[in-house]
């Protein structure tokens, strides 16, 4: 049984470890974490000695496999929260992440496989992400970013990359949301900036925007 914080930080350095394939770096945990890199290598001793992480310094910090099945169980919880609190309870995609983050602890497997079962095993949550299955496995896809895309092609939204509360309202002001059709209208070789059209609408939208999207090129 582990702790609130062991948790969070667990799937910090799953999610980190995309980036740093080499190992995390406490500065890197520490700014993921918001908190004091002194605190980040109390936490990673406590983790190294329960056997959930290999840490080398200078070379950083990765999940043992006993460290990476429990960050994926906590990332299945939450993902299964997130998709019950938008398709049942009517929640919107930008306020079920911080519920999430609390319902992500509740230790019983048993109402994660119920849970899982209600909602018809789905393999992606309200942003998305892949749901991890009982065992663990992703579902994992070669999406493209929406800034990949060149003048002429179509892609559908399948993902975003930041699922922050301010990114997601500017995406429902703008009508995106996961299997909408982007087509690219024209695309600015200054600042990599897009005018697409989203339901016959031209929309421009900035590179740091097309950077935040997954999409699903449609073959033309």
């Amino acid at each position: 049984m582990f702790s609130f914080s062991e948790e969070n930080y667990l799937k910090a350095i799953f999610h980190l470890q995309k980036k740093y394939s080499g190992g995390v770096s406490t500065n890197a945990l520490a700014e993921q974490m918001e908190t004091k890199a002194s605190s980040v290598t109390d936490m990673v001793k406590k983790l190294s000695d329960k056997e959930l992480v290999k840490y080398k310094k200078y070379q950083g910090v990765k999940l043992s496999e006993k460290g990476k099945k429990t960050a994926v169980e906590v990332i299945r919880k939450h993902r299964l929260w997130e998709v019950f609190l938008v398709e049942k309870l009517n929640f919107s995609w930008d306020e079920v992440h911080d519920i999430a983050e609390q319902l992500e602890h509740i230790k019983s497997a048993k109402l994660t496989n119920e849970l899982d079962n209600f909602l018809g095993n789905p393999k992606r949550d309200p942003h998305g992400d892949p749901i991890p299955d009982a065992q663990g496995n992703f579902r994992i896809a070669n999406n493209l970013l929406l800034a990949d895309l060149e003048k002429g092609q179509t892609g559908v939204c399948v993902g975003v990359k930041d699922s922050s509360t301010e990114f997601l309202r500017y995406l429902d002001k703008n009508h995106i949301a996961l299997g909408k059709q982007i087509h690219i209208v024209y695309k600015e070789e200054y600042d990599k900036s897009l005018l697409v059209k989203i339901d016959d609408k031209e929309l421009l939208i900035s590179h740091t925007v097309s950077n935040n999207l997954f999409v699903k090129p449609i073959e033309s």
